[in-house]
């Protein structure tokens, strides 16, 4: 088989720009399906995620849970704009992207629980659900490490020519890791079809972006590679999403990678959820990144549009919280693995 060459690249060294935010991002050129297929998103993760941290208080959940809330916009409109074939990767914090990809509640609540109706058999927990017919390569325990296997997907379709996309998300502490770096430098050199969704919540676990860069803006490092970096509101799902259907667009048609920064922000702690009081941010901040919750700003926006009324938007709520419990429900009355039978399923590969 011959080899595939890597595209020519442009000749003009591509410049960091910001995408549309607030009101700019009106969204009066996306149709009222896709609107309220974004809000719907934003809204299962939300529910799902609240009733994780709750059970999780009552026992119901080994392990570390990292919980997405806050960051809902950015999952939803990164998502949005991918279709079902395309793939993303994702962090320890990945239960939004699922939700977002079309995840389902019930093989994703038995997981958490540690069931083995669940995604990975309860094997995996938390933070290594995965779907790979839907193309969620899988959350990731480690730091950055999403990234290079998203960057290995991409390779993957552009030697094929299959026309998939793939989006890797990870947070600002990724950009410091070594391997994001040999991700991002391989994907711009080869000119590979991806997008890479920086979720800068402002915090590496306990510690404040300021801290360990000396950049204001994870954007900037996108040009060391001859990307284009993109800043917008990830607190704005129309933002995110109109950003990310434009690099989902320039990968398709084989210009090669780009960068989007959303500045969002995790409303609960590193792990648990825990949320105002602790030392390493004040309460006065995340108040104020609370007053800008993205679901109820998102909520405002349609209901001043006329697309989606506040009865509708409660509606949606109900339906939603319903097929959470539903969820818990089925984990509840799913079996644990047997360790007799289980313990070594899935483990291993049989050989020829």
């Amino acid at each position: 088989m011959a080899s595939k060459t890597a595209a020519k690249k442009p000749a003009k060294k591509p410049a960091k720009k910001k995408a549309a935010t607030g009101a700019k991002a009106s969204g009066a050129d996306i149709p009222k399906e896709v609107l309220l297929d974004l809000h719907r998103r934003m809204v299962r993760i939300r529910h799902l995620e609240e009733n994780l941290g709750r059970i999780s208080t009552e026992g119901k959940v080994p392990g570390f849970l990292h919980l997405y809330v806050g960051e809902e916009a950015v999952a939803s409109g990164g998502c949005a704009a991918l279709t079902d074939q395309d793939q993303i990767t994702s962090t320890h914090r990945g239960h939004g992207h699922l939700i977002a990809k079309g995840g389902d509640f019930n093989r994703m609540m038995a997981e958490f629980m540690g069931k083995s109706t669940g995604y990975c058999k309860g094997k995996g927990g938390s933070m290594h659900v995965s779907d790979l017919d839907l193309g969620m390569l899988g959350a990731n325990g480690i730091v950055g490490a999403g990234v290079p296997i998203a960057v290995g997907a991409a390779f993957a379709n552009f030697y094929r020519d299959n026309g998939l996309v793939t989006m890797a998300f990870f947070g600002d502490g990724s950009t410091n890791i070594g391997a994001f770096h040999e991700a991002a430098n391989m994907a711009c050199a080869l000119h590979l079809p991806i997008v890479f969704m920086c979720e800068n919540n402002e915090y590496a676990e306990y510690t404040a972006r300021d801290r360990v860069m000396a950049i204001t803006d994870v954007a900037d490092r996108a040009v060391a590679y001859g990307m284009p970096g993109v800043i917008v509101d990830g607190m704005d799902v129309v933002a995110v999403y109109e950003a990310a259907t434009e690099a989902v667009a320039r990968a398709r048609r084989g210009d090669g990678p780009s960068m989007i920064e959303a500045k969002t922000y995790r409303y609960y702690d590193h792990a648990g959820v825990q949320g105002l009081g602790r030392t390493y941010r004040s309460d006065a901040e995340v108040q104020e990144w609370l007053d800008r919750d993205p679901i109820d700003l998102f909520e405002a926006q349609l209901s001043k549009a006329r697309v989606l009324s506040k009865a509708a938007a409660k509606k949606v709520h109900d339906e939603v919280q319903a097929e959470v419990d539903a969820a818990i429900e089925f984990a509840d009355n799913s079996p644990f693995p047997d360790p007799a039978t289980d313990l070594l399923t899935d483990v291993y590969t049989e050989m020829n």
